[in-house]
C-alpha cells in the first residue's frame, strides 16, 4: 500500500486560513503556545542565537533560559535584516501577553506582543514565507532544543505541526503490528528513516512516548525517488494502542522528521504479526543487533504448536489447565527434555510472563519415558535414565486479557523459541483443585510439596466470587420485624430441609418465627415448588432465596442474610436439627442479655458423643493454635457447663447481629470444604470485637460435611489443605493480637 499524497493531520493543517492576516512586522513579535510551560516567539530584528535574556510583560522578570535562531531575511529592510524564533520558557504561556524583551536590560530590543496567538501551523508558515530555505535548519534547531526538555503529548504534537508545514510528511506508516511482547511493529516508507536503533516518539492519544526503535530498511521500487521502504520495532510496553497511534517524530538522516500515520493503515493483531515481519525480513537491510531483533520477533506466538518441530529430544504436553478469576492459573504436565536442551520455560498471555521452571513441582513419569524409548531420534544422553518429566504449577497472570491466547514459551540453549498453545478451562478454585488432586496417585511422594507449593498458594491467590441474591420468593405473612428470622443455608442434599422444616412446625416457639431458605440458583427452579408445598403445608412463614455464585452452605447462609434488613438473624444449616424444643427462645433471650456478640450451641453426633463445643485458643501447640477441646466427649460432660467465653463460634448454628455478618465481608474464599471456612470468618468476627459465647444448654444434632470426600484419602487431604491455608492466615502472625478471656460468665 504506497501513499504518496498528505495524511489528514497535513490537510487540516496546511487549510487553515484563520492565520494569514498575521504577518511579521518590526516591532512587534507573535506567540506560539508550544505546551503548558513553553512559548514560541518569532519577529523580525537583529540577529541573535543561543541563549538570551528576556523579560516578558511590564516587570521585565529576566530569564536566563531562552533559545533563540535567527535566519537572514531574503529581503531585508531598513527596520530588519533578519528574523528570529525564541522558545520562551514561562508558565504565562496561555495567559495574555503585552511587552518583552529581548537582550540584557540595557541593550536590549523591546517588542509589542501581537493581539491573538498564532498556532503551531501558523508559525511554522511564517517562518517558511520568511526563512524560505532556511526554515528547515531553524525548526530542526528548535525541534533539538524541545526535545531536549521535558516532553508531553502537547509538546510532541506540537512539534509534528511544524514538521508538517516545514517538511511535509516524510513518509507514510501503512501497517502498525502488535505483538505479544510489548513491541509495536512499524511498516511503511520514508526518505530519511535511516536503519538503525534509534530513540522514536510516537504522537497519538496517549502520553507520550519516546523509545529505542529498531529500523532496518529494503528497496521498494513504488516508492517516491530518494524514499526506500523501512520496518521497525518499537519498544512501546503496555502504554501504546496501535489504534491510537498518529504518527513518529524521529531524527532522520537530514534532521528530524515527521512520518504520519495513513488513515487507511492497517493493523494487525499479535497473531498475525510474525507472519508480516517474515514476509520482509529477507530483504531488510540494518544492524546486525537490528536484524537479530527482527529475527526474534518474526518468530514470535502466532497460535501454531511448534514445540514437536524441534531437531532436538524435547518434546512438551499439558494435561489440564484451570484457570480460576484474577488470571490464577494451575497447570499440569510434562516436559521431555533428557538432555537438558530447554534453558527456560514461560507461562505467557500478551505482555505477562512467568517462568515456570524457577517454581513449578517436578514429579516421576515413567509412562512419558516409556512413550518415547521406540523413538531413535529421542534416545536420550547419559541423563536420560531420570524420569521426573512431569510439572504441576501455579501461576498468577494479572491484569492481562483473559480472551488473549495463551501459550508455552520454550527457550532453548541456542536461543530458538518454541511454543504450544494452551486452552485453560475456566472453574472455581475449589473445583480447580478437586480435580487436580483427585488424578493424583494420594502415595505419590511429590504429593506434599505440590499441596504446599502450589495448591495452597493457588487456593490463597484465588479471588472470591461473591455470592449474590438472586430471586425472592415470599409464603405467608413473612414478617422479618416479628422475631429474629431463622435463617437456612439448603446445600447438596435438599432430603435435609424437609425433616427440620417438619420439627419447626412442630415446636411452638418457632411456627410463627419468620423463616428464610437459601438454595442455590441452579437447583431454586427445581426444589421452590415442592418447598412452598411443604412451607403452605405446615402453615409457616418464609422466604425463598436463589443464591448466586454460593458453593456451600455458608455461602447460602451469607446470601440468605443479604436478602433481610432485620437486626439480628438466626444461622442454621440444613444438615442441622434440634434436640429437643425450646432451643429457639433460650438462644434468642441469651443473645439479649449480651447485645452484640455471637452465641452459639452445642452440636453433637448422634451417638451422643460432642461435635463441637466452642474453638478455643491453644497457646502451647504451633500446629494447632485454635482446637475444639471437647470433640468427642460424651455429651454429658458438657451439657452441664454454664455460658461460657470462646475464641471463635460456629457459624454452622448461632444468633447474631446481622450486620456484623456483611461488615466483615461476608466468608472467605480459597476453602475446600466448610469447616475452616466457617472458622475462618468466626475468627475475624472476634477480631473485630464482636464477643462469641458457647450455650450448652442447648444442642443440635448433625454429621460432618461430606460434600466433597469420595474417597477416605482424599478426604484426609482436603482437610490438610484447609488446615495449612487456616494456618497460613491466622498463624502465627495474627496470634499475638488474640487477647480472648477463656471465662465463665
Amino acid at each position: 500500500m504506497l501513499v504518496t499524497g498528505h495524511s489528514p493531520a497535513v490537510v487540516k493543517a496546511t487549510t487553515r486560513t484563520h492565520g494569514a492576516s498575521q504577518s511579521l512586522r518590526s516591532g512587534r513579535v507573535i506567540g506560539c503556545p508550544i505546551d503548558e510551560t513553553t512559548l514560541l516567539i518569532i519577529g523580525l530584528g537583529r540577529a541573535m542565537a543561543g541563549e538570551v535574556a528576556i523579560g516578558l510583560g511590564e516587570d521585565q522578570v529576566a530569564m536566563q533560559s531562552a533559545f533563540a535562531s535567527n535566519w537572514r531575511l531574503a529581503a531585508p529592510t531598513a527596520q530588519a535584516r533578519h528574523g528570529f524564533a525564541v522558545l520562551v520558557p514561562t508558565e504565562a504561556a496561555d495567559q495574555p501577553l503585552t511587552t518583552i524583551r529581548l537582550g540584557e536590560e540595557a541593550t536590549g530590543a523591546h517588542y509589542i506582543f501581537s493581539p491573538r496567538l498564532a498556532s503551531a501551523q501558523e508559525a511554522a508558515t511564517l517562518v517558511t514565507a520568511s526563512a524560505g530555505p532556511q526554515s528547515a535548519a531553524v525548526v530542526n534547531r528548535l525541534v533539538d532544543v524541545l526535545m531536549a526538555g521535558k516532553v508531553n503529548r502537547r509538546t510532541l504534537m506540537s512539534i509534528a505541526a511544524l514538521l508538517q508545514v516545514v517538511h511535509s510528511s516524510d513518509g507514510f506508516v501503512e501497517l502498525i503490528g502488535e505483538s505479544h511482547d510489548g513491541q509495536i511493529f512499524l511498516q511503511g516508507w520514508s526518505r530519511s528513516m535511516a536503519p538503525g536503533r534509534f530513540q522514536v516518539s510516537m504522537v497519538g492519544n496517549f502520553m507520550p512516548v519516546v523509545a529505542g526503535c529498531d529500523i532496518a530498511s529494503f528497496s521498494r521500487p513504488d516508492t517516491p525517488e530518494g524514499a526506500s521502504g523501512f520496518v521497525g520495532l518499537f519498544d512501546a510496553g503496555e502504554t501504546v494502542s496501535a489504534f491510537d497511534i498518529e504518527g513518529l517524530v524521529f531524527h532522520g538522516t537530514a534532521g528530524w522528521r515527521f512520518a504520519a500515520v495513513h488513515p487507511k493503515k492497517r493493523i494487525t493483531n499479535p497473531l498475525e504479526t510474525p507472519e508480516c515481519i517474515r514476509s520482509t525480513l529477507l530483504r531488510t537491510q540494518s544492524t546486525p543487533d537490528v536484524l537479530l531483533s527482527l529475527r526474534a520477533a518474526a518468530n514470535s506466538f502466532d497460535g501454531k504448536e511448534t514445540v514437536s518441530s524441534l531437531p532436538y529430544p524435547v518434546r512438551m504436553g499439558v494435561d489440564s489447565a484451570f484457570e480460576a478469576d484474577g488470571g490464577n492459573l494451575l497447570v499440569s504436565g510434562w516436559l521431555y527434555d533428557p538432555d537438558g536442551h530447554v534453558e527456560a520455560a514461560r507461562l505467557r498471555r500478551r505482555e505477562t510472563a512467568v517462568r515456570l521452571d524457577m517454581r513449578w513441582t517436578r514429579l516421576e513419569r515413567p509412562d512419558v519415558t516409556d512413550s518415547f524409548k521406540e523413538h531413535p531420534h529421542f534416545v536420550p544422553g547419559p541423563r536420560g535414565e531420570q524420569h521426573a518429566h512431569g510439572f504441576i504449577a501455579h501461576v498468577q497472570l494479572p491484569g492481562g486479557d483473559p480472551g488473549a491466547p495463551l501459550y508455552f514459551e520454550l527457550t532453548l540453549r541456542d536461543s530458538r523459541r518454541a511454543f504450544l498453545p494452551v486452552k485453560p478451562t475456566r472453574v472455581s478454585a475449589r473445583v480447580a483443585v478437586m480435580r487436580q488432586i483427585g488424578s493424583i496417585d494420594p502415595s505419590n511422594c511429590a504429593l506434599p510439596s505440590i499441596v504446599d507449593a502450589q495448591v495452597v498458594p493457588f487456593l490463597n491467590d484465588s479471588e472470591r466470587s461473591t455470592p449474590t441474591v438472586g430471586k425472592i420468593q415470599d409464603i405467608g405473612s413473612f414478617d422479618q420485624e416479628r422475631s429474629p428470622p431463622i435463617v437456612i443455608g439448603v446445600g447438596e442434599s435438599e432430603e435435609h430441609i424437609f425433616p427440620l422444616l417438619a420439627l419447626l412446625a412442630l415446636d411452638p416457639e418457632t411456627r410463627n418465627t419468620p423463616i428464610v431458605v437459601a438454595i442455590p440458583a441452579e437447583r431454586f427452579r427445581t426444589q421452590v415448588t415442592r418447598l412452598e408445598e411443604l412451607v403452605r403445608f405446615y402453615q409457616l412463614s418464609a422466604r425463598l432465596v436463589s443464591a448466586n455464585n454460593a458453593s456451600d452452605v455458608y455461602d447460602l447462609l451469607e446470601v440468605a442474610t443479604q436478602a433481610l434488613s432485620c437486626e439480628t438473624v438466626v444461622l442454621l444449616s440444613a444438615s442441622l436439627i434440634p434436640n429437643g424444643s425450646g432451643w429457639y427462645n433460650k438462644l434468642v433471650a441469651r443473645a439479649a442479655t449480651l447485645k452484640g456478640s455471637i452465641v452459639s450451641p452445642v452440636l453433637a453426633y448422634e451417638d451422643h458423643s460432642v461435635r463441637w463445643a466452642g474453638n478455643w485458643l491453644d497457646d502451647g501447640s504451633c500446629n494447632q493454635p485454635i482446637v475444639g477441646r471437647y470433640a468427642g466427649y460424651p455429651l454429658k460432660a458438657v451439657t452441664g457447663m454454664p455460658l461460657t467465653r470462646i475464641a471463635a463460634a460456629s457459624l454452622e448454628c448461632c444468633i447474631l447481629p446481622r450486620e456484623a455478618l456483611l461488615r466483615t465481608g461476608g466468608f472467605s474464599g480459597g476453602y475446600l470444604g466448610s469447616r475452616e471456612k466457617g472458622l475462618d470468618l468466626a475468627l475475624h468476627l472476634s477480631l473485630s470485637g464482636i464477643d462469641s459465647f458457647l450455650l450448652p444448654s442447648v444442642q443440635m444434632w448433625g454429621c460432618d460435611d461430606t460434600s466433597y470426600r469420595d474417597t477416605p484419602a482424599l478426604a484426609t487431604l482436603m482437610e490438610q489443605i484447609d488446615r495449612t491455608i487456616l494456618m497460613t492466615r491466622w498463624w502465627p502472625a495474627s496470634a499475638p493480637e488474640y487477647h480472648f478471656e477463656k471465662k465463665v460468665v
